[in-house]
């Protein structure tokens, strides 16, 4: 299965320390560099720049290339997650922004924001919401 993610679901995941229960719904997550950047940035929150100093074997870190679509209301980790999903045909795209939502919807990429993680993870027993 290839799943990638944009910044947001993994920054959540993070915070409320479940983000263990990635590898364990899908294996392998894998995210742009600018989503990886994100993550890094100063204005992340500290548990999650720290997260992101040594990532885990399960998350992959690739570069890709993408428009920076003039207009779009979506940022550079949608733009690029939306196009890695592309590129990969990625089976599952982890999104929680609306509008990329609705941006993966129109490519025809499944999406799942962190709501819908967590719903899995409850339907295989793996949280109790």
């Amino acid at each position: 299965m290839i799943v990638v993610s944009d910044t947001t679901p993994l920054n959540y995941l993070i915070l409320i320390e479940q983000i263990d229960l990635l590898p364990r719904l899908y294996g392998q997550v894998i995210v742009p560099t600018t989503v990886a950047d994100e993550l890094r940035h100063l204005g992340a929150p500290a548990s999650v720049r720290a997260w992101m100093a040594n990532p885990p074997a399960w998350l992959e870190i690739r570069d890709v290339d993408f428009d920076e679509e003039s207009g779009t209301l979506l940022d550079a980790g949608e733009l690029a997650a939306l196009a890695l999903a592309e590129l990969l045909h990625a089976n599952i795209l982890l999104m929680d922004d609306r509008k990329g939502y609705e941006e993966a919807v129109r490519r025809n990429l499944r999406a799942v924001g962190t709501l819908g993680v967590l719903a899995e993870a409850a339907s295989q027993k793996l949280i109790d919401l």
